[in-house]
């Protein structure tokens, strides 16, 4: 046969031009939509970004100085970059992680010295925070509004009112605004101060009047916050008195008396700033410091590409085309390799050598197309032994009986021999038993093919092995064997869902094979045995054994475990790979144990439907 000429490496060479032109295109393109968008996008960011973190650092902010940990303000973290598009992170002040919004679990912290994190996916984060965000100190850069004392007004701590005392005076002011705005016309509303007070807002500064003066209960102090202003005071007038300054009395206002000297005022200021810090430590969250992932690259870009910058690209596309032919040429070789290796055994297999084979490396999908190309080789090798084999055991199975029948047929010719009834009760026997081997090769054929039917119909499982039993009795009695029906009392009544002909052909095959292995004055057992969803069917006998080598091979087509084929001990060799065949068929299989010298157990596997509850034990029946 002609060999074809080698191919030409056209796959490395298609790989080399594609990568040459797809890093090309996206060089240009990427340099051109740099120059349009960079300038544009980084104005945007710039006054994004402080209105950003000024959101995030207010909000955070008022969480912490409502609440007493920061536990449940992951929803708030999220929440806000998902709103903002900037990465929240917020550590302890020895830059432990307290809540990361880039990262499902909290990631490391950036160390005071190392640089920030700049994982795939994340914005990269300053080196050193944005802000402490920290109730009890104010940043006033972030919040020039805020208080003089630098605590946040929703800090309240323990003069948050009770649902009761705040129904109470959402009530009264509800109250007060209806009286504003049906006895004087005045447009009133009822919103919360900082600290969450209600109150009655007037438009322009109008005067109530004295018809609707503000009730008791929003002017005085709740019973809550009357608690924590007494507790303050007492803080504060202590903080005095190791001052040696007289005690205050505050207001819920928190103002005091005022005093003429002015130093006398500034360490009742610095008193209670103290106090209120060291009331509310409890009530708030504990300082933790912000880092905010704002875009980086704030420098004003040229909005064209200027000469310096063409030429570095153009340093930068050639680089990274080099780097890619060279990327693309090993891939190109790693691949084009194995195939032209698979190519070259395929056509060695295509000339007739079945032994190529390639190396199979790696575990890739061209490693597997190798490991699969040597797995059918082999397979296809085995297969023509086996086709050899058995074209050589058929041959040899056929030769027989013809040989036979010729010769006693050319001995009549010559007269050598009468054909009388002896004669002719030979050539039957040689003819059925080719007749014997060639329904055993269609049945087999059409096993393979799928083509073998079967008709299925409940059948007794006691019936069946006393059917076999009988048909196999007369062999039995010649050979000097007993035959033994051992059924079960547990599955004497079960039926099977089985082709009746095809299991007294299988069972059938089995025994024959046990008889013709058991010496005379053996025994052959049929039984059955129950499973969870399946009734298994035995034939045992005590003959010679199968030697444990030769074991896997009983069900093969062909095999005899007497190599001179001859017919006094062993019989075509299909008898068994018939009943394997069958068992399949019908969603079963069947196994073989023996012990050399003691006997041999075949036992098929068939699923069972129960068809009536089981009967006393009906014992043991010998055929002789």
């Amino acid at each position: 046969m002609r060999r074809d000429a080698p191919p030409r490496r056209t796959l490395l060479l298609r790989l080399l031009a594609l990568s040459a032109l797809v890093s090309l295109c996206s060089i240009a393109a990427t340099a051109w939509l740099t120059a349009r968008t960079t300038t544009g996008a980084i104005r945007q960011e710039q006054h994004q970004v402080l209105a950003d973190q000024v959101r995030i650092y207010h909000e955070l902010l008022g969480y912490a100085a409502t609440h007493p940990d920061w536990t449940g303000a992951e929803p708030t973290v999220r929440r806000l970059a998902a709103d903002t598009g900037q990465r929240i992170l917020l550590a302890t002040p020895r830059f432990e992680p307290v809540i990361d919004s880039a990262a499902a679990t909290p990631a490391a912290a950036p160390s005071a010295t190392a640089a920030p994190d700049t994982a795939a996916g994340r914005t990269a984060l300053p080196r050193t925070p944005t802000t402490t965000v920290d109730p009890l100190s104010v940043d006033l850069a972030m919040l020039p509004d805020a208080p003089a004392d630098r605590i946040d007004a929703r800090a309240v701590g323990p003069f948050r009112m009770t649902a009761a005392e705040r129904a109470a005076m959402e009530e009264a002011a509800r109250t007060r605004a209806d009286c504003l705005r049906s006895a004087l016309g005045v447009e009133a509303t009822v919103t919360d101060d900082a600290a969450g007070h209600p109150v009655v807002n007037v438009p322009g500064g109008q005067a109530p009047g004295a018809r609707c003066a503000s009730p008791q209960v929003l002017e005085a102090p709740t019973q809550t916050e009357s608690a924590a202003l007494a507790d303050l005071t007492g803080l504060v007038n202590a903080c005095l008195e190791r001052q040696r300054i007289r005690p205050v009395q505050l207001s819920l206002s928190l103002q005091w008396a005022p005093s003429r000297d002015r130093e006398q005022e500034q360490v009742v200021s610095a008193c209670l700033a103290n106090s209120r810090r060291q009331q509310l430590v409890r009530y708030v969250a504990p300082p933790v410091l912000l880092f905010v992932g704002a875009p980086s690259g704030t420098a004003e870009p040229a909005p064209v590409l200027s000469a310096p910058h063409r030429g570095r690209v153009v340093e930068v596309a050639a680089l990274v085309l080099a780097v890619t032919v060279a990327i693309t040429t090993a891939v190109g070789l790693r691949l084009s390799r194995p195939l032209n290796a698979l190519t070259r055994a395929a056509r060695r297999m295509a000339d007739g050598d079945l032994s190529a084979r390639v190396t199979a490396t790696g575990r890739d999908e061209i490693a597997g197309l190798a490991a699969a190309f040597n797995a059918m080789a082999e397979r296809r090798e085995q297969l023509e032994e086996l086709r050899r084999a058995m074209v050589g055991d058929i041959a040899h199975e056929l030769r027989t009986p013809l040989s036979n029948i010729r010769g006693w047929l050319e001995a009549v010719e010559d007269g050598v021999v009468t054909a009388d009834g002896a004669l002719t009760s030979s050539l039957l026997e040689e003819a059925l038993l080719l007749q014997h081997l060639i329904d055993d090769l269609r049945d087999l054929a059409a096993a393979d093919a799928g083509e073998l039917a079967l008709h299925r119909e409940p059948v007794d499982a006691e019936d069946l092995l006393a059917q076999a039993a009988t048909a196999h009795g007369a062999l039995a009695q010649a050979s000097g064997v007993t035959l033994v029906v051992d059924t079960d009392t547990a599955t004497a009544r079960y039926e099977l869902s089985a082709d009746p002909v095809r299991l007294r052909q299988m069972v059938g095959n089995l025994v024959a094979n046990a008889v013709r292995h058991t010496p005379a004055g053996g025994t052959v057992t049929l039984r059955t045995r129950p499973e969870a969803d399946a009734l298994l069917i035995e034939v045992a006998d005590t003959g010679n054994g199968i030697a444990p080598a030769d074991l896997p091979l009983v069900f093969e087509r062909f095999w005899r475990a007497e190599k001179s084929r001859n017919r006094q001990s062993g019989g075509s060799g299909l008898g068994l790979a018939i009943v394997r065949k069958l068992a399949e068929l019908h969603g079963g299989d069947v196994h073989a144990a023996s012990t050399p010298g003691t006997g041999s157990v075949f036992t098929v596997r068939l699923p069972r439907t129960a068809a009536a509850p089981p009967e006393p034990l009906t014992g043991r029946r010998s055929h002789r």
